[in-house]
């Protein structure tokens, strides 16, 4: 608050909306690739499991569990709506890394050559990236808070 010059408060309430300035288009630009990485991930399963012979049913859960990463990173943005703008930088930066690098890792194995190793990285990648978002984004909350509580005592 302050007066301006006829002795009449005014208010420093800026119009910028939570997601200005780089945070915006961040959160923009993850959840385009986490949809991208999502729709891509099961196609390369898809892909590879059609290629495979696989059964159906197989493929079907193999999709699910391909896609509970992404699930799991659009309801962590859903409710990161009052986190700091550390923690939410970092989660779209997650979400950037987990949707690229599934696509990379899938799409190496799934237009490969099929071999052995195709049906263990479709296992493994899913919680690899549950354990990476579970170990990056509450570190980044944790620095976050230790920040603000350092500039409350400053």
């Amino acid at each position: 608050m302050s007066f301006n010059g006829r002795g009449d408060m005014t208010s420093e309430v800026s119009w910028e909306g939570p997601e200005s300035g780089f945070l915006g288009p961040l959160r923009a630009a993850a959840l385009i690739a986490l949809l991208a990485g999502a729709v891509g991930s099961v196609g390369l399963v898809l892909h590879a499991g059609l290629r495979k012979d696989s059964p159906r049913l197989l493929l079907v859960l193999f999709a699910i569990w391909v896609l509970s990463p992404f699930v799991a990173l659009v309801f962590a943005n859903i409710v990161s709506k009052g986190w700091s703008v550390i923690t939410r930088a970092t989660l779209y930066s997650v979400m950037l890394v987990v949707a690229l690098g599934s696509l990379a890792i899938y799409g190496d194995v799934a237009l490969g050559p099929l071999g052995a190793k195709t049906v263990p990285v479709f296992v493994i990648v899913p919680p690899a990236s549950w354990l990476f978002v579970a170990i990056v984004v509450p570190i980044a909350a944790l620095i976050s808070g230790r920040l603000s509580r350092r500039g409350d005592a400053a």
